[in-house]
């Protein structure tokens, strides 16, 4: 442990360092305000560290991403499953502990019946994070806070890709279809999503495949804004139901969750547009114009987004195997292939990022796209869990940061009919 020195109004304070496991260092501020008065300012909270936490490592100059210490490029051939229970427990299960684990999301897997007139409540055109976020916060209402903490993981866990499909159910007006025990967790939601009662549904296994490997890439990304929500309202005490509900809600922004979403509907115009992109690819380049080439640049990586290299090559299999034939696909592989090679995108490392092609495989699918951020919300539950958890057992405190007040100093109060 060092120390770094800092000199306000001419005094000299010294406060401690800490130094992760792979060297990351911190200067531990804890005691600013008591011994000099004042706070640091980090709008954003781009160089304040929030926690100190053993799940995820990430090396944005390096394009490092590690799961535990497992690196993401290796874990593409695990299943969904099984990497949850690594990032929630701090350890791959053994043969019999993943036998447990997966029967257990297996048959917890069905809502309460009553769940559903919660749907019949909802207006056709509700969208589904709106329906989810509500949905997961009701579970707290089933399975009260002093029942067994694991078993309301799995429940969670379990239940939620459930509640994403009866939310798409719901948005097209179909019947609700319930999940099957003979199905591993991508196969039973693609059932859920895509079957009708009135014809037999087979799961393709190449889309099945393609959906597992989706949510592993979006299990967990250290401390984002959906995450950081969670452990923030998680520090207050709440439930873990209602916590994870509200890193839903901050998924759902534009900015976050919704980026991949964006990359469609910028594909969508592009089209309409005549198909053109060296257009809009000269658009990006000039700052009068507002526009933004969506899917290209990372707020963390700055060389590339290592799941977007794993992405990329699944893209392009998925898309083989399917035989799909997508004019708006075959503009994303245009517009990417023009960026890799423009030095205004080469020289500024805008690469291609995970949602440009998440969005891509996602409309391969036959996802649509308003479920796009749902999709993400069900691939980062486990690390949202994972978090929580780690937080409550290392001890915590309510996170409380502070402000720099800009506004009005002390004034008269003046009676309205003075006024």
């Amino acid at each position: 442990m060092g120390t770094a020195k800092l000199i306000l109004d001419g005094k000299e304070h010294d406060f401690p360092t800490t130094t992760g496991s792979e060297g990351e260092v911190g200067i531990d501020i804890a005691k600013l305000r008591a011994a000099t008065g004042a706070i640091t300012l980090d709008e954003g909270y781009g160089n304040t560290g929030s926690c100190k936490s053993a799940i995820t490592f990430i090396d944005g100059e390096r394009g490092i991403l590690r799961y535990r210490g497992y690196p993401i490029e290796q874990l593409g051939a695990a299943r969904f499953t099984e990497i949850a229970y690594l990032l929630i427990y701090g350890h791959l299960p053994n043969a019999a502990e993943f036998e447990a684990w997966r029967d257990k999301l297996t048959r917890h897997s069905l809502l309460h019946e009553d769940m559903k007139k919660f749907f019949e409540g909802f207006p056709a055109t509700a969208h589904p994070m709106a329906m989810l976020s509500a949905m997961v916060a009701s579970l707290s209402t089933y399975y009260p806070d002093d029942q067994d903490l694991d078993l309301n993981i799995v429940r969670l866990l379990a239940k939620a890709k459930t509640i994403a499909a009866f939310s798409y159910k719901k948005s097209i007006g179909q019947p609700f279809m319930y999940p099957r025990n003979g199905y591993n967790y991508a196969e039973n939601f693609l059932h859920m999503m895509f079957s009708v009662p009135a014809e037999p549904y087979e799961v393709n296994p190449v889309v099945a495949r393609a959906l597992n490997l989706l949510l592993i890439l979006h299990a967990d990304h250290e401390q984002n804004c959906s995450t950081s929500t969670v452990r923030m309202v998680g520090s207050s005490g709440a439930n873990l139901f209602s916590s994870i509900s509200a890193g839903i809600s901050a998924l759902w922004g534009p900015l976050h969750g919704g980026a991949n979403q964006a990359v469609i509907e910028m594909l969508e115009r592009i089209r309409d547009d005549g198909g053109g992109y060296q257009k809009f690819i000269d658009l990006a380049k000039d700052k009068e114009s507002g526009f933004k080439l969506m899917g290209f640049g990372h707020r963390v990586y700055k060389n590339f987004d290592p799941r977007s290299l794993i992405l990329k090559a699944a893209a392009d299999e998925v898309l083989d195997e399917l035989g799909i034939d997508d004019p708006l696909l075959d503009l994303a592989k245009g517009l990417e292939r023009v960026a890799l090679e423009d030095s205004y995108f080469v020289e500024r490392k805008l690469y291609p990022n995970v949602d440009f092609y998440s969005g891509i495989l996602y409309r391969a699918m036959g996802i649509p796209t308003n479920m796009f951020t749902v999709m993400f919300a069900l691939g980062r539950l486990p690390g949202w869990i994972a978090q929580w958890k780690e937080m409550r057992e290392e001890g915590y405190r309510i996170n409380r940061p502070r402000q720099i007040y800009i506004g009005e100093t002390a004034r008269d109060w003046v009676p309205v009919e003075r006024r």
